[in-house]
């Protein structure tokens, strides 16, 4: 390209941005949402996974490999002694891990260590002696780390605990309640985390856990593979147990709010594919209005390729610098809701402090490149059309690429439609939805390129129709007569529509099907509950609690993380009564028995998913050894995204030992007061828990579970809101484009004796219609991609299904706001074209 042709181009690029720099600027800023938001999506969710990988870490320390027990509930020390035979094991450290918590402040991790063993496998989980705040000993260092009652804390639980070192605090573990002394700091790996460290053999005697250990850290001698001695233990390895790696813990903390997240980006790119509409509104609108200049230029020697090159060159600076700004408002996005949402962004997903904000290079180019190509995704076609305009006809004329009498061919809409169905048909890759996502952007893209065709088939009888009101035919002809013109003013205002209905689409039936399910199972009077770290009910104070006047029965349970996969997150395992009053469950089909032999299990509806059992399959499960258990039936649960498996109290009893109990449920008699039995249930409650139980009515738990829910949904609110502004955003910019593109038509109306009023009402009256299609299509389209979202992102990313509930309020409430915003904005933008010299509007009208 020569240099006269260049500065061809930059004379026209910017003499196009001075003319119109509100119409760039909102190509601009619909590219800098969409950067903003994923950009933050992706900062916000790294953060939290470092911080939580480092939460592992602190707990784990950097063994090769690790024998972990599958529950709570530990597995046989005698392991130990095998694990040390087997060949590539240099050496292995035995570790017991308690829940413990303190009277003063939060519960944290406490880790019974074998000093010697843990200096050389975990070096880290031990640290050297230095000077600690307050005096002491920083670190595992001296003869203090064999004393029974020696503690070690990390800085933040002694914060959390309001200690200091050389303080006697009474620890309660394991359902054991112990005094112990506050000896020393543990190393700088344990920073920002509640951990705490004492001697193995004192922490199982103190509290409960003599001959039970819960992880074996392994080192390896440096001339083996991890995996050839992985072969080599799990002949060892008992059913309460599994061996892991640090890939393992990687993947377990990905798994724990993969759906969660990926689905948070998806929505935050949508914001960046309604833009690319935006901007494909702004350029077509924009290549109309300058039909006749385009043509000019190519009389004189410009070629087709320099009209694609001008119109492209535009989008892609509109990308560059929404990309840009997109970048420095995701940053500070992502600053924010660490700090006020957290790293899960509400959901619940990851305990503790905010986490600190990581920097990403790589997300941010990769971001900046999605920017710039959408803004030049939405502007080469409009460019296309215009370089294949033919010179002679657009100096005569601008107006609508289509004949009014031509057949709209709906070819591509169909053949898109059918694809975007298929895609839905086809299952999970790596249990993520990406054929699900796929399937939404072919129906909205089949709903974009159907829009000329619907916008004549839906204003054809209005067309026909006879109407006396000058203003009323003019708006209807014309935009039955200019399909493509509608289609492309419509192009922002359908695509942000839909994708908000469809979101809240779901969201309504996901909150209907959770209010709904809340009132089936909290069927109880009063739900009692103990914090964790603080033991449970053991059999004498269930037996006490039972026996309280007023009390009509009580039905108690346990909840214990077992892991079944170590690449995979913990389900939970609930022992509980099934089957009497009070007590059962919401079945999806029919019950099984089990075979004889084996013990009958209930699994939630995403544990049935992830595991791909049905009723009446074998499943294995890490407690009772030799016990084989069979899938009785399938429950709805929606508060345990990875999934549970409810066991029967006594079958939990008889394979575990473990008598226990977490939570209670109570039905009070007929006239009993439930301030009196909450008092009596506090006073029967074991001495450690009785200031340590929560109780709580049916109606306050289901309150809070809906604002939990609501919360966790708070950013998917946030993505609709701007999904509405950058559709009326479009609306604003559409029409300004369109008023300022027909001004020799308004003149030539003026000539032939439409008044200005008339003109303007005219323009009023085709915004209203624009923004009924807009909003009639959009809410259609949005309702079919909906089904997509329930029916199958929904059960493929977090393995629960539901019923559609449709916000018809809404619904309505956003056809009516675009028909009024549509027409306002018309009106608007229309009276300063409308006013202009009606002799000066059709001069260049050769």
């Amino acid at each position: 390209m020569s240099s006269n042709s260049i500065r061809a181009l930059a004379w026209l690029i910017t003499g196009e941005a001075r003319q119109h720099p509100g119409r760039i600027a909102i190509a601009v800023i619909a590219i800098a949402i969409g950067v903003a938001l994923g950009f933050a999506v992706h900062l916000i969710n790294g953060s939290a996974l470092a911080a939580f990988g480092q939460a592992v870490n602190t707990v784990n320390g950097a063994a090769d490999l690790k024998i972990e027990a599958a529950s709570r509930l530990g597995f046989d020390e005698a392991l130990y002694a095998k694990v040390l035979q087997v060949e590539g094991v240099a050496d292995a450290s035995p570790v017991v891990v308690l829940r413990a918590g303190v009277a003063r402040g939060e519960p944290f991790t406490l880790l019974g260590l074998d000093i010697i063993r843990a200096a050389e496998v975990t070096p880290s989980l031990i640290g050297a002696p230095a000077s600690g705040p307050g005096g002491g000993k920083q670190g595992g260092g001296g003869d203090d780390v064999f004393a029974s009652d020696a503690l070690f804390l990390s800085h933040a639980a002694l914060i959390a605990g309001k200690l200091r070192i050389g303080d006697r605090v009474t620890i309660n573990a394991n359902g054991q309640v112990q005094p112990m002394t506050v000896r020393g700091l543990l190393p700088a790996i344990a920073e920002g985390r509640r951990v705490g460290m004492m001697d193995i053999a004192a922490a199982q005697w103190l509290f409960g856990r003599l001959g039970k250990i819960d992880r074996i850290d392994l080192k390896l001698t440096s001339d083996v593979q991890a995996s050839d001695v992985r072969s080599r233990l799990m002949p060892l390895i008992p059913a309460d147990a599994i061996v892991s790696d640090q890939d393992d813990d990687a993947q377990q903390s990905d798994g724990l709010s993969r759906a969660y997240r990926v689905n948070l980006t998806m929505l935050a790119l949508v914001a960046l594919f309604t833009g690319t509409f935006l901007v494909y509104s702004t350029q077509s609108l924009s290549v109309t209005r300058r039909l006749q200049s385009f043509a000019l230029l190519r009389t004189i020697g410009m070629q087709r390729s320099g009209v694609v090159a001008l119109v492209t060159i535009e989008g892609a600076l509109a990308g560059l610098i929404g990309a840009t700004f997109g970048l420095l408002i995701g940053f500070g996005l992502a600053a924010g809701a660490l700090d006020i949402l957290g790293g899960d962004l509400g959901s619940g997903i990851f305990d503790g402090a905010p986490p600190a904000l990581i920097l990403a290079p790589s997300a941010a180019a990769g971001f900046f490149a999605l920017g710039v190509a959408a803004a030049v995704g939405g502007s080469l076609i409009p460019a296309l059309q215009g370089a294949r305009a033919a010179p002679a006809v657009a100096l005569r004329n601008a107006g609508d690429s289509i004949d009014p009498r031509d057949h709209l061919a709906g070819g591509l809409p169909l053949t898109l439609l059918a694809a975007g169905m298929g895609a839905a048909l086809l299952p999970a890759v790596g249990r993520l939805p990406l054929f699900g996502y796929l399937s939404v952007a072919l129906l909205l893209a089949a709903g974009i390129t159907a829009m000329p065709w619907l916008a004549r088939t839906l204003l054809a009888p209005l067309a026909r129709a006879s109407h006396r009101n000058v203003p009323t035919d003019l708006a209807i002809q014309h935009l039955h007569g200019a399909p493509s013109a509608a289609a492309t003013a419509l192009c922002g205002i359908v695509a942000s529509t839909a994708l908000m209905i469809a979101m809240a689409v779901m969201v309504t039936s996901f909150r209907g099907a959770v209010d709904q399910w809340l009132g089936d199972i909290l069927s109880g009077d009063l739900y009692v509950r103990s914090e964790p770290g603080w033991g449970g009910f053991d059999q004498g104070s269930q037996a006490r609690m039972a026996a309280i006047p007023g009390i009509a029965s009580i039905a108690f349970s346990r909840q214990v993380p077992i892991v079944l996969d170590p690449s995979e997150p913990p389900m939970s395992l609930i022992a509980r009564p099934v089957g009497t009053d009070g007590a059962a469950l919401e079945l999806l089909g029919e019950e099984v028995m089990p075979p004889p032999g084996t013990t009958a299990v209930w699994l939630s509806e995403p544990a049935a998913r992830i595991l791909a059992v049905e009723p009446g399959d074998a499943i294995r499960l890490p407690i009772g050894t030799g016990a084989r258990f069979a899938v009785a039936g399938i429950w709805r649960d929606y508060s345990r995204q990875q999934g549970a498996v409810v066991i029967h109290s006594s079958d939990y009893d008889r394979l575990t030992g473990d008598t226990v109990r977490d939570d209670a449920m109570v039905l009070l008699e007929p006239g009993a007061d439930i301030k009196v039995v909450q008092r009596a249930i506090r006073a029967a409650a074991p001495p450690p828990l009785k200031s340590r139980l929560t109780m709580a009515e049916p109606a306050s738990l289901r309150t809070l579970a809906l604002s939990i829910f609501d919360r966790s949904f708070a950013i998917t609110y946030v993505l609709e809101a701007i999904a509405v502004i950058v559709g009326l955003a479009g609306v604003a910019t559409t029409a300004s484009a369109q008023a300022s593109a027909r001004t020799r038509e308004f003149g030539m109306l003026r000539h032939i004796g439409v008044g200005r009023g008339q003109i303007v009402a005219m323009l009023g009256i085709e915004g209203a219609l624009l923004g009924a299609v807009g909003g009639l299509v959009g809410v259609t389209l949005g309702v079919a991609i909906s089904q997509v979202l329930i029916h199958v992102i929904n059960p493929q990313s977090f393995n629960w299904t539901m019923t559609t509930r449709l916000p018809v309020t809404l619904m309505l409430s956003v056809i009516t706001a675009l028909i009024v915003s549509s027409a306002i904005t018309a009106m608007l933008a229309g009276r300063r074209a409308a006013s202009m010299d009606a002799v000066r509007a059709v001069r260049a009208d050769w």
